[in-house]
């Protein structure tokens, strides 16, 4: 089992291009299901504010390829820098 206090703590990695996308700001989950339905991540920078006005990057659970000791990797192909 995962807490969250420990995915917070993990760096975000986009394996598309190797670019770090911050940590985790808050999940979205499912109410009827008991899922997760995505990871937020919440923007720190230029390249945030991009997607949204209140510069959140959501990935849905279905682009998590690992979640690992260090790193939770993603794929996340249209990010531009």
């Amino acid at each position: 089992m995962l807490k969250i206090s420990e995915l917070q703590a993990k760096d975000i990695v986009n394996i598309e291009n190797g670019k770090r996308l911050g940590h985790l700001g808050d999940i979205d989950i499912n109410l009827s299901s008991g899922q997760i339905d995505a990871l937020i991540i919440n923007g720190t920078g230029k390249m945030m504010s991009f997607f949204s006005k209140e510069d959140e990057l959501v990935i849905p659970w279905a682009n998590i390829e690992k979640i690992g000791s260090d790193c939770i990797l993603v794929r996340v192909a249209d990010l531009e820098e």
